[in-house]
């Protein structure tokens, strides 16, 4: 067996490979997987999101995920003229 885990560290960031200069931490969340090959992928997916999208999985709430995923745009910083994201 193999786990994907996140651990939250004593600055209150989680985990993502530099556990050792933020102790103590805590583990706040993991999934089992039957391959080492399957945690690692997992585990390189989540280390990609972003805080609010970790949140989500820690605290249940996976059903937020896709609309966690979804890039928003400050629509003040949008040129009517020229509509592009600056």
């Amino acid at each position: 067996m193999a786990w994907m885990y996140i651990l939250k560290c004593a600055d209150g960031s989680y985990y993502v490979d530099y556990t050792s200069h933020r102790l103590p931490v805590k583990l706040v969340y993991g999934e089992e997987y039957d391959r080492v090959a399957d945690a690692y992928a997992r585990e390189k997916q989540v280390q990609g999101w972003r805080r609010t999208k970790r949140e989500a999985l820690i605290n249940g709430n996976p059903e937020l995920l896709p609309k966690l995923a979804k890039k928003t745009f400050d629509k003040s910083k949008i040129n009517i003229d020229n509509p592009v994201v600056e």
